[in-house]
């Protein structure tokens, strides 16, 4: 993690090459000169470019500059996607009501931007029926072709076997869809309520 730049009078070299408050470039001048202008500019000489010869300094207000730095990289960091990889149980023989419950599991997690691991638990003499398992993972991904594709091909791992279903959406896209959607339903709630208001006061009043 880089240190904090050095500013003002902490900065120690006879001259640096100025850039003013604009990204105008000043040029080279002695640290006095440009300790000067930093005053009269009520700013900030803030050294951007330790290694330059000589080093680049610019006239900014330096608290503002770290307080929008800091919001920059919250914002960044609440945006992040971190790809999250889901796992999903089947056995061999799954019947067809578990089959599509697994597979609604799987739907809602492909839509949601995540990665999808399939693992087939085979017990018994299962084990010696490896195709039930492969099969059972070409359906799945044949069924839920339209939100994700095979990452990782069915393979054999001990007693189960196992695929892995990537999303055709970004995680960011799916994160950006889920709040456009959230912001729909709450407009519509709201409409829904003034609707409900308008109507109200449209109703004629009961007869005493």
């Amino acid at each position: 993690m880089s240190a904090e730049p050095r500013i003002n009078d902490r900065i120690r070299v006879p001259e640096v090459r100025l850039v003013g408050p604009s990204g105008e470039q000043v040029g080279i001048v002695p640290l006095a000169k440009a300790l000067e202008l930093a005053q009269e500019y009520d700013l900030d000489l803030v050294e951007v470019a330790a290694n330059a010869r000589p080093p680049v300094c610019k006239l900014m207000d330096y608290g503002k500059f770290k307080y929008e730095s800091a919001m920059k990289a919250r914002e960044a960091r609440k945006n992040q996607a971190h790809t999250v990889i889901k796992e999903m149980k089947l056995r061999p023989k799954i019947d067809p009501h578990d089959y599509d419950t697994k597979k609604g599991h799987v739907v809602r997690f492909l839509k949601q931007g995540d990665k999808v691991k399939i693992t087939i638990m085979f017990r018994g003499r299962e084990q010696s029926r490896p195709e039930l398992g492969y099969r059972l993972l070409q359906r799945l991904a044949e069924d839920v072709q339209e939100l994700g594709f095979i990452e990782s091909n069915p393979k054999q791992d001990g007693r189960n076997m196992i695929m892995v279903l990537g999303p055709h959406k970004k995680k960011t896209e799916a994160m950006a869809e889920a709040r456009e959607a959230q912001a729909a339903r709450k407009a519509g709630r709201q409409g829904d309520a003034q609707a409900d208001v308008e109507a109200d006061a449209e109703a004629p009043a009961d007869a005493g």
